[in-house]
């Protein structure tokens, strides 16, 4: 497998990733690829492209920055932030969700093995206005 050889033009997709440019996902990933996050786990890239215009119909203002990166000859590890506003929730503020992403690459440099890796409990579940109050009650009772 080789690194992709061209990284920075899958993290600027990512960057102004819009409902339009989904897309364009078969430009970077192979047919087949393999997607996992803590909500999903999907092989193909259609089935991809559905979880990021889900994505868009969730959020508002969904925006990926990537903030660091590790590549070796098999693949990249990609620091990012997500900013999203909680259409759901109805408030104007701007949430921030960190997380890792694991790409290997196939012999044409596209992705075809996808991981994300965030914390549901911290970055998600503990900012729900009620859920949120119980995850903190535990973790105190539980942290050190």
């Amino acid at each position: 497998m080789n690194p992709s050889p061209d990284l920075e033009s899958l993290i600027a997709f990512y960057h102004d990733l819009t409902p339009e440019s989904i897309a364009r996902f078969s430009a970077f990933y192979s047919p087949d690829a393999y997607f996992k996050d803590p909500f999903n786990e999907v092989r193909g890239v259609e089935a991809i492209q559905g979880i990021f215009t889900h994505m868009f119909r969730q959020v508002d203002r969904p925006r990926f920055v990537v903030t660091e990166r590790v590549v070796d000859a098999g693949g990249a590890m990609l620091v990012w932030e997500f900013c999203y506003r909680v259409r759901l929730w109805g408030r104007g503020e701007t949430q921030i969700m960190r997380g890792v992403s694991h790409l290997k690459f196939d012999a044409e440099g596209k992705v075809c093995y996808h991981r994300d890796y965030w914390d549901a409990a911290e970055e998600l579940y503990g900012k729900l206005p009620v859920l949120g109050g119980m995850m903190r009650c535990l973790r105190r009772v539980f942290s050190a």
